[in-house]
């Protein structure tokens, strides 16, 4: 059973009945999510998982800590409660500690689609049917996923806060294969009536054929035409660094930076939990209601986000980007919205003399964290550009590249596009035309 608002209410009150500690905090997830996984053109596993779990922070005498459980019935609800407070009581005093927040207003968001609750197994599967029927049409083999869920999160304390949101998702996502090459699409939305699995099985054919015999090309600085997928999960490694409490500490990459230009004229970056094509609720780890925050303006850092304390320490005021208490990490944008342009990916490949054409990245690591210069391959449809046509197929490639270098060097922009990877959260961004993107070395296949 999914866990509804007074359902929640009626838990926190049996924690306010167990608790004695100064304040008390009570965090309630619920989550149901269903996945139809499929290999070899085939389904191989059908799965559904719901849960509720229930994680209470006490503070006592400027000490805090937090114990969870997922067991709901009143022993459980008694013991955990004393748990958080057992665990206070062995932490050192906290003099930075504020206290917890009071009531709350929350901009409503609405993202609970029925269609997207109520997918049966029997839809995902007729949907996969049809994709490995794409993928039989040209004898590829297809593997993936496609999953749906619904996910409520609670937030209430002592001081009188109450925040809950609940929302729904889906997601599809599917690789085909022949004879060594692979194409690969994806996407997520709370809606699975978005997903649009026809198209995205058609793309991932299209790249497998077109993929097919692989030619070596030697590494070198290219003009390349990343699709949104490789620059969602490149962008992913720099955004945790608008974290004020990274640039205090002064781990961040934008330390000494702040309202330097940093990036190129055309880049223009905000945190926005309110835009259509996001997810999430309107409210931090902490119950501060989320702000949209511009970060880069013309390629100006512009701002940071805060959680409440960072915020006291930097003289700011809280954004609504903290993660729950206590935590080492402070806060971080999570609802990343970029701006684009009108280009397509065929208007960028056709303004291309000699080139590549990127479709995701993978196995990507930071080699220098505060040029944020990164390291990774190319995958599942990597081409070769010339004379503004996709020529052929190329083995894949490892780059090192610096995210800050390449943010100077963007000439072209899609439209942005909500994007899913599989080496960072989830984003809204375009596809991006860059200069002299700088590969390293090349592979066997």
């Amino acid at each position: 059973m999914m866990l509804t608002r007074e359902r929640a209410k009626d838990i926190f009150r049996k924690v306010l009945k167990y608790s004695t500690a100064d304040e008390t905090e009570a965090f309630i997830t619920s989550a149901s999510h269903s996945l139809t996984r499929f290999a070899n053109n085939s389904i191989h596993q059908n799965v559904a998982e719901e849960g509720m779990s229930l994680s209470v922070r006490a503070v006592v005498e400027q000490r805090t800590a937090r114990a969870s459980t997922n067991k709901l019935d009143e022993s459980s609800i008694r013991q955990v409660c004393e748990a958080a407070l057992a665990l206070a009581r062995l932490q050192p005093p906290n003099p930075e500690l504020l206290r917890m927040p009071g009531p709350q207003m929350y901009r409503a968001v609405d993202r609970f689609h029925s269609e997207s609750a109520e997918l049966s197994p029997q839809a995902r599967a007729e949907t996969v049917r049809a994709a490995v029927e794409r993928a039989e049409k040209d004898g590829l083999t297809a593997a993936g996923v496609y999953s749906n869920g619904v996910s409520v999160t609670a937030l209430f304390n002592s001081r009188g806060l109450e925040a809950f949101h609940e929302e729904t998702s889906a997601e599809f996502s599917i690789t085909m294969m022949k004879d060594g090459s692979s194409g690969w699409a994806k996407k997520t939305s709370p809606s699975c009536v978005e997903l649009e699995p026809e198209v995205l099985a058609d793309r991932a054919a299209r790249k497998a054929l077109e993929s097919q015999q692989p030619k070596d090309i030697e590494p070198g600085k290219y003009a390349v035409v990343l699709e949104p997928a490789a620059v969602l999960d490149l962008l992913g490694f720099l955004f945790f660094d608008f974290g004020g409490l990274s640039v205090y500490e002064r781990r961040s990459c934008l330390t000494d930076r702040i309202g330097q230009k940093l990036f190129g004229e055309n880049i223009n970056v905000r945190d926005d939990v309110y835009h259509p094509l996001q997810a999430g609720p309107p409210f931090d780890g902490e119950g501060i209601p989320r702000q949209r925050v511009n970060l880069v303006e013309r390629g100006v850092v512009k701002n940071l986000v805060y959680a409440r304390a960072t915020a006291r320490k930097m003289g700011k005021k809280p954004t609504g980007h903290g993660f729950p208490l206590p935590n080492e990490y402070g806060e971080a944008p999570m609802n990343i919205v970029m701006d684009g342009g009108k280009s397509s990916i065929d208007d960028m490949v056709r303004s291309t003399s000699r080139g590549l054409l990127v479709t995701r990245l993978w196995y990507i690591r930071e080699v220098d964290p505060y040029q944020k210069i990164l390291t990774g391959m190319t995958r599942d449809g990597t081409f070769w550009i010339e004379d503004g046509e996709v020529r052929h197929g190329v083995k894949n490639l490892r780059f090192n590249q610096s995210v800050i270098e390449m943010l100077n060097q963007v000439e072209m922009m899609g439209p942005p596009q909500r994007t899913a990877g599989e080496e960072s959260f989830e984003m809204v961004v375009p596809a991006m035309k860059v200069k002299d993107f700088n590969f390293s070395s090349s592979t066997t296949y």
